[in-house]
């Protein structure tokens, strides 16, 4: 059975942090410290997040470094339901315009309308990803990915999922976008669905100083036999150094009825350098 669509795909890191989640303020009181200066020239490079939204960049991170996301995100349904999650994402480009990512969720606790809970490990995925250059402000990008069903059962939907994400992105004046179309075929469906999930992203970012930026995206999903989905998206992130950048923000459901919410924080890390 397929989950509701929310905010995840906000990819993300390492997890050997706490469950408990930075708090903006806590990003804040950080982000007003002084940083240790580094040279560009000398000093390692900077990472390119695709936290937190849904929507992924054309860009690929540094390449032959490996770059690390994490986070932790809850999602409050409709009645009781809950789900929290540690979601994470390793990247690894092997030029600027190659590479490759894994991620999933490190970590789920579920709960139903019911109250029954189950956690444990979600399922991996890794991707693929091509990048076009149109010019210095433009790129299109593609992403071949694959979602293998090692979960735990209950998290787990039993079926790989295969997906293809067609990327636009821009540098639009002091603005950034990011446009995804993924298609998906679904491994487990209920009876009367169609295999094949469209989920659809738009973008837009823009940094209001050198260490703060916000982004807002609106997105949705659609799939016969599915009730549709869509959201909004608010985020802010603040970069502590070229090598560490933060995140956290809501979501929230624009269907009608009760509105499903999540609220979510992470962070971008450079590791070390593979090659």
């Amino acid at each position: 059975m397929q989950e509701e669509f929310t905010v995840t795909n906000t990819r993300c890191l390492p997890r050997t942090f706490a469950l408990r989640p930075l708090t903006p303020a806590l990003i804040a009181a950080l982000c007003s410290g002084t940083g240790h200066a580094q040279s560009a020239a000398d000093g390692p490079p900077a990472v390119t997040p695709y936290r937190p939204s849904v929507s992924t960049p054309a860009a690929l991170s540094a390449p032959g470094w490996l770059e690390i996301e994490g986070g932790a995100l809850r999602a409050r349904g409709s009645g009781d339901t809950r789900r929290d999650s540690l979601p994470y994402t390793l990247k690894l480009a092997f030029t600027p315009d190659w590479g490759v990512r894994l991620g999933g969720d490190a970590w789920v606790r579920q709960t139903d309308d019911t109250g029954q809970r189950i956690s444990g490990a979600g399922d991996p995925s890794i991707v693929l990803k091509r990048r076009f250059a149109i010019d210095e402000a433009s790129a299109f990008g593609l992403e071949a990915g694959a979602t293998l069903p090692t979960g735990r059962r209950g998290i787990s939907s039993g079926k790989s999922d295969y997906s293809l994400n067609v990327i636009y992105s821009a540098d639009l004046g002091s603005f950034h976008t990011d446009l995804n179309l993924v298609t998906t075929r679904v491994g487990a469906v209920d009876a009367g669905a169609s295999r094949m999930q469209t989920l659809w992203a738009a973008s837009l970012s823009r940094s209001l100083s050198d260490r703060w930026g916000v982004v807002g995206e609106f997105s949705g999903t659609r799939q016969r036999g599915v009730d549709g989905s869509s959201q909004f998206l608010l985020a802010a992130s603040c970069n502590l150094s070229k090598t560490l950048t933060l995140d956290a923000g809501f979501a929230r459901s624009l269907r009608s009825g009760a509105p499903d919410w999540s609220f979510f924080t992470g962070l971008t890390v450079l590791g070390p350098r593979l090659f």
